[in-house]
């Protein structure tokens, strides 16, 4: 327990009371520290940058988030039939999770997404002319949210374990009832499944307010065209490295730990209406 509490100070509290010192300083990581006040994070709401970074995340938070947790339970519920081959089908779908937010495959996905790349190239066989996808600021947030997609693995996994533990008398009573496909998933399939859907929800959107590599790799680590891939994080490294502004940059990371925060309470408030566990009396 000892060299576990070190470690957590060590390497977590410390940093972070670092941070939160430094977000009220003007720090460009050669020179001493100048305390500066709230100067840093009255400056971020007058940063238009900021505020695009803000409505790139949120908008891939908000659309890819239950895109991919949609696709992840559709796969899981396939998965959980008793069919042959089930294994190798299950190890190739949870392939990708292992791999998607790796440096390797955010520059695989850059040579296919490229303008007049294999996607490209592939489409206009079909008749469908996009423009592009790296270099068209209309279709590179469509382009980040089917990476997500793609990588649905870690979730299906959840999903899959969650459906083996749905009792199958509820279904057999449904079948004597006359139920459908579509009843017995709205009202046996997603009620005992609510607490699995619950917690990949959050994780998943945790996850997703941190998307850095592919980000940073697929722009250049410049965010554009546009601003259409100036992720938070990626900005917060910008100012952080580039441009030498360490104050700034803590001050936007304790905004972000706020953000998701508030946004972890809201989930755990919303929850109390829809989730339902096992002897639970609501």
């Amino acid at each position: 327990m000892a060299p576990w509490l070190a470690g957590f100070f060590a390497l977590t509290v410390g940093p972070m009371i670092a941070s939160l010192y430094l977000s009220f300083t003007d720090y460009d990581l050669f020179g001493a520290p100048e305390f500066i006040g709230a100067e840093n994070y009255t400056r971020i709401f007058a940063d238009p940058q900021f505020l695009q970074s803000v409505k790139v995340t949120a908008t891939y938070v908000l659309l890819g988030t239950p895109i991919k947790l949609a696709a992840a339970l559709g796969v899981a519920m396939l998965l959980n039939a008793k069919r042959k081959g089930l294994g190798f089908y299950r190890s190739a779908f949870y392939a990708p999770s292992l791999v998607a937010a790796s440096v390797s495959i955010a520059i695989v996905w850059k040579a296919m997404f490229i303008d007049d790349g294999v996607v490209d190239r592939s489409l206009r066989i079909f008749g469908i002319e996009l423009g592009g996808w790296v270099g068209n600021q209309n279709m590179t947030m469509p382009m980040f949210i089917l990476l997500a997609v793609w990588a649905f693995g870690g979730p299906m996994v959840i999903f899959l374990a969650g459906l083996k533990q749905v009792p199958a008398e509820l279904y057999e009573a449904a079948d004597v009832d006359g139920a459908g496909r579509i009843r017995k998933f709205r009202n046996i399939t997603l009620p005992m499944l609510s607490p699995v859907i619950f917690f990949n929800l959050l994780m998943e959107t945790i996850g997703s307010f941190q998307v850095f590599n592919s980000a940073f790799i697929i722009s250049g680590g410049t965010g554009g065209p546009a601003g259409s891939t100036l992720f938070y994080t990626l900005y917060l490294y910008i100012r952080g490295f580039g441009d030498f502004r360490m104050g700034y940059a803590s001050a936007m990371a304790w905004l972000l730990v706020i953000a998701v925060g508030l946004v972890t309470i809201l989930l755990f408030r919303s929850s109390k209406s829809w989730v339902h566990y096992q002897g639970d009396a609501r």
